[in-house]
């Protein structure tokens, strides 16, 4: 792949710089542009992308070192070719340390020159080419990425309408319950990351209902203390569904299955864990899920009112549901109302 490589001829001698103009049109180049001021080319490349500097040393105002290590900061892949007028070992070694490429001695052998520009500018082509494949690479891993993201956002889905099969739960519950998550979670001071995972994830809460029989599942009335205990059981069922994964949405919904059923105040099951030894994702969801089976109509009981779920919530500050996350999401009842008209059954 050939690039229309951009260069920079300074030199201060008239008899040199009408030398490089003439072999650098002979080898075909035009995108070339040369200046016998130093601060002047300095100038010029503040304004205009170069590939490739061919600069004399000895210079007035500026030595040839100089200008290329201030060109060097701007544009760190910049090859060069450093004219001599003599072997001066000491300024060779100070010129190498500085990054330059090539050398060239006066008095200008032509040949020896466009070997030199071939050099360098072979090397500034295979730069622009590696840059290239890179930036297309990167774009190549961030579609596949965003393709991977998205397959695992459909299996989780598929897992969340598992678990909803069995349960008369409705799609819009699930779905109220995972932006009821995020917003909480949003207001807490997560990042968007960790909003994303929980509103991914919270839909697995329940997911160990699968386990549970139809008869308790959707018994339409009130549960035997036996039958009570046979439905706490889904918070295990769950955790062990999800548990041992390295997807980060299936460590989270793990951590929300087991503990969404656990009290602030200790009261909770599968292990009666107390305030921050519930983790914050089980605590968000606690109260996301809910407040949305009290605002929700199921074959066993009728819909409370907005209000009335709202009070509840306001009752159960530090006994069922940790007290900080519940005033963030009083605090964001707007928000709550425009979720809950949004996804209604």
């Amino acid at each position: 792949m050939m690039y229309d490589l951009a260069i920079l001829v300074v030199e201060d001698d008239f008899v040199n710089m009408t030398l490089f103009e003439e072999l650098l049109k002979q080898e075909g180049y035009t995108n070339f542009h040369t200046f016998t001021d130093p601060t002047e080319a300095l100038a010029y490349a503040k304004e205009h992308s170069i590939d490739a500097l061919i600069v004399d040393y000895n210079m007035p105002k500026m030595n040839g070192i100089e200008l290329f290590s201030k060109l060097k900061e701007m544009y760190p892949d910049l090859v060069s070719i450093m004219i001599t007028a003599n072997n001066d070992e000491k300024m060779m070694q100070e010129a190498l340390k500085s990054g330059v490429t090539e050398f060239l001695n006066k008095p200008i052998s032509p040949i020896a020159f466009k070997l030199r520009l071939k050099n360098i500018l072979s090397i500034a082509s295979s730069l622009l080419l590696s840059k290239s494949f890179n930036t297309i690479l990167h774009k190549k891993v961030e579609e596949a990425t965003q393709a991977l993201r998205e397959s695992e956002y459909e299996a989780l889905e598929v897992l969340s309408d598992a678990a909803e099969y069995k349960d008369p739960e409705t799609a819009s519950h699930i779905a109220r319950v995972s932006h009821y998550s995020r917003l909480i979670a949003e207001k807490y001071g997560l990042d968007e990351k960790e909003q994303n995972i929980i509103y991914y994830a919270a839909p697995l809460h329940d997911i160990g209902k699968i386990g549970i029989p139809d008869s308790i599942l959707l018994k339409p009335g009130r549960l035997t203390p036996e039958e009570f205990e046979k439905m706490k059981e889904h918070s295990k069922i769950g955790a062990e569904i999800l548990s041992a994964r390295k997807n980060e949405f299936l460590q989270a919904g793990h951590i929300i299955a087991l503990h969404h059923h656990e009290k602030y105040d200790g009261s909770g099951y599968p292990d009666g864990l107390k305030g921050e030894e519930i983790s914050l994702y089980g605590r968000i969801v606690a109260i996301a899920d809910v407040f949305d089976a009290l605002t929700s109509e199921r074959p066993y009981k009728k819909a409370w009112s907005f209000e009335d779920a709202v009070s509840l919530l306001e009752r159960e500050r530090d006994k069922h549901f940790d007290g900080k996350l519940v005033d963030l999401f009083l605090d964001s009842l707007d928000e709550v109302r425009a979720i809950y008209r949004r996804f209604k059954e």
